[in-house]
This record gives structure tokens, C-alpha cells and sequence, in this order.
């Protein structure tokens, strides 16, 4: 990253982290929230309204349409992150993020302008039907296993499966849905709601803060047009890696944002709470886990840049977003984990975010690939190195 994207990238941000905790931190007490305790979609619209006033609405592209580099989206969406809701009001929430990603990348222009455009501006919300029911031995972390199948029919697909997990289906306006076919795996831009794609149940979950939740969904013949598909037959799993690798990167940044909060808010209560007669902060049992904490923050701060170089440089990224997926959750875990037992019971609370942080860090384990999956990979890469450089 030059020193003009650099300068460009660190002014939005500024800007995004004022926006963020002068107007976005307030409404974390705005009790509209679904029966899942989710944001509603009311609330998102006037996040995203009050954002576009302040001109920090899809910060990561610029108005011309270019992207900042990773290495500058990493600093925008850390900014982001500082609250729950901010994500959901700057547009640089999961699964939209990823969605706007991918179709900008290798969306076709009717695509583009039919599906990107209003995710662009705000105005839709999108999701990723990818991951399948455990019980029909579905796709879920091995995408070979996918039970969801497409077929020709005439100019149009036909599409049939269920889907779980399915982040904000319920709601959303547009969706990527991913399916095979005699080809291989395919994916495909589809309007929402459709009455082909049926929302069986929205389980509760640990996490919270994305709206819609995560539905249970069949596909019973969803018709798509031809048009509608993205790229070719054959071509999606390549197109859910070009998603997957900065992805799974994007979710480090904005939670690395939410635990930076937390932490400020864990280092104000230790440094105001008497106990013993002195300030916890000077037991050195708090001492040491805010100590812990900086030390933490600033290995997931430089494990982010890393891996957002490597993915500005043009290679793959694929180990190396594995690695910062796993490196970045277990050790944001052990942050938000400090930051409760520093608060005692009042980190048990809905009194601040350092609660909801907690479980939601918990749930990032589990996105976009649990830190086993991700271990085995590099495990196999291990090995595949290995016995190449023996031949």
C-alpha cells in the first residue's frame, strides 16, 4: 500500500471510528430487536441513513468503485467493529461484505447492476446459501458435500436442497445460492423472497448481532434464469474461494475492533472499582490480564496486516487467511474472556457490550470455518510441501 492509500485509508477510518462511537454506540441500548434479540431491519435503515449523512456509508470502496486495498480495509473495518452495530450501520457487515466482494470481482454487468448496486448503496440486504443440514449430510465445513442440485431447464435452473445456517435469510433481498450440477458446483443470483425458497425456522444462537439470525432453508425448484448464473457451470467452489479468503480476513478486522472496545471498557472498570482497599487495576492478577490483553491486541493488530499484504500482493491467500481465521479468534477469545472475569458480575450483564462481545467472539470460532478445519488444512499443506520438496 503507497503512501496516498495509506493517507486515503487512515482518513475514512477517522472518520468511521467518530461516526462510530458518537452516533453508533448510543443505539446500542435502542431496544428494536427481533425475538432473537437481532437488530431489526428498521433499526439497520437508520444506522445506514444516518451513515450515508455522515458520508461513511460502504467506506472499504471508494466512490469511484474501487476497493481499498486489504491493508486499508483493515483499518476502516476495525473502526467499524467498535461497536456491534457498527458494521450494520457502515455496510461492512457479514455476510454483505463478502457478497459485495465477490460480485464485484467476477459479477458480469448485468449483474452488477442488478444485484451489486443496491448492496453498494446500502439499500439491500443479502445472504450466502452455502452450508447444508448436518442431518442430510450436507456441505458444512467440506463444500464436496454438497446436496443441493441444479439442473437445466430450458433458459432457466431448477433448484432444490436445504440449506442451515443461512445468515440473514430471513429479510434479505438478495441471495447467492450455491448448488451443483453435472458441470460441478455453480452459484447463482437470486431475488428475495421468492416462494420457491421456504425459511423453515430461525434457531435462536449464541451470537446476536446480525439481523435475519441464521435460518434453516429449502430450495423446493427455485427458478433461476441462465443469466442469473454467476460465471459458468462448473466454476463455484473457485468463485466461494475468491469470497472465503478475504472473508474470513474481514471478520478478524471487525472483531478485532469489538474486542479493542471491550477492552477499553474492562480497563475503565478496573481502574474505577475498589476492592480490598485499593483499585483492582493494581492487583496484579487485573494487572496482568489487561497487561495479557495489549499484548494480545497487538499480535492480532500485526497477524491482520500480515495476512492483508499478502492478499494485496495478488497470491491466493488461502493458508494464509486460514492462519490468521485461527490465530485471530482463539486469541480475541482469550481477550473477551479477560475482559469478562476483569468485570466480575458486571461483565455478565446487558449493562455494556462486553458481554455480547464475548459471545459473539465465541460464534467467530465457528464462521466461515471452525479453527480445526482450518488447522487440518495447513496440516495438508504441511505435508503436500513436504513431499514436494523430497522429489
Amino acid at each position: 500500500m503507497n503512501v496516498d492509500d495509506l493517507q486515503t485509508a487512515m482518513a475514512i477510518a477517522e472518520r468511521v471510528e467518530q461516526f462510530v462511537r458518537e452516533v453508533v454506540v448510543p443505539y446500542e441500548k435502542d431496544p428494536r430487536r427481533d425475538h432473537h434479540d437481532c437488530p431489526t431491519d428498521a433499526l439497520v435503515l437508520e444506522l445506514r441513513e444516518r451513515a450515508r449523512e455522515a458520508g461513511v456509508l460502504t467506506p472499504h470502496i471508494l466512490a469511484d468503485g474501487r476497493h481499498l486495498s486489504q491493508r486499508g480495509t483493515a483499518l476502516v473495518l476495525a473502526r467499524t467493529g467498535l461497536s456491534p452495530l457498527g458494521p450494520l450501520a457502515c455496510n461492512t457487515c457479514a455476510p454483505d461484505e463478502g457478497n459485495m466482494y465477490l460480485l464485484g470481482k467476477v459479477g458480469s454487468a448485468f449483474l452488477k447492476e442488478r444485484f451489486l448496486a443496491p448492496l453498494l448503496a446500502g439499500k439491500a440486504r443479502s445472504a450466502f446459501f452455502m452450508t447444508e443440514p448436518a442431518e442430510d449430510g450436507g456441505a458444512g465445513s467440506d463444500p464436496s458435500m454438497m446436496q443441493t442440485t441444479c439442473q437445466r431447464d430450458g433458459d432457466d435452473w431448477l433448484i432444490n436442497g436445504r440449506k442451515a445456517f443461512i445468515t440473514g435469510a430471513e429479510g434479505a433481498q438478495i441471495g447467492i445460492v450455491m448448488a451443483k450440477a453435472q458441470e460441478g458446483a455453480c452459484m447463482f443470483l437470486v431475488d428475495l423472497p421468492d416462494p420457491a425458497i421456504r425459511i423453515e425456522r430461525v434457531p435462536r444462537t449464541l451470537d446476536s448481532s446480525m439481523p435475519g439470525g441464521h435460518a434453516i432453508v429449502t430450495l423446493d425448484n427455485l427458478r433461476v434464469p441462465s443469466r442469473q448464473m454467476l460465471g459458468n457451470a462448473g466454476e463455484g467452489f473457485g468463485y466461494a474461494q475468491v469470497r472465503l479468503a478475504p472473508a474470513r480476513l474481514s471478520h478478524c478486522m471487525r472483531w478485532y475492533g469489538a474486542c479493542l472496545r471491550a477492552n477499553e471498557i474492562a480497563t475503565a472498570y478496573a481502574n474505577r472499582r475498589m476492592a480490598f482497599g485499593k483499585l483492582l487495576i493494581d492487583h496484579e492478577g487485573t494487572g496482568f490480564s489487561l497487561a495479557e490483553n495489549l499484548i494480545d491486541l497487538k499480535q492480532v493488530e500485526l497477524m491482520i496486516d500480515w495476512c492483508a499484504g499478502v492478499l494485496d500482493s495478488g497470491a491466493p491467500g488461502g493458508a494464509e487467511s486460514s492462519m490468521a481465521k485461527v490465530a485471530v479468534s482463539e486469541t480475541l477469545m482469550k481477550v473477551a474472556d479477560r475482559c469478562v472475569q476483569v468485570m466480575g458480575g458486571s461483565g455478565l450483564t446487558e449493562d455494556s457490550i462486553v458481554e455480547q462481545v464475548y459471545r459473539e467472539i465465541r460464534a467467530f470460532r465457528i464462521y466461515d470455518g471452525p479453527t480445526e478445519v482450518h488447522k487440518w488444512s495447513l496440516a495438508k499443506k504441511i505435508k503436500r510441501d513436504w513431499t514436494r520438496a523430497q522429489a
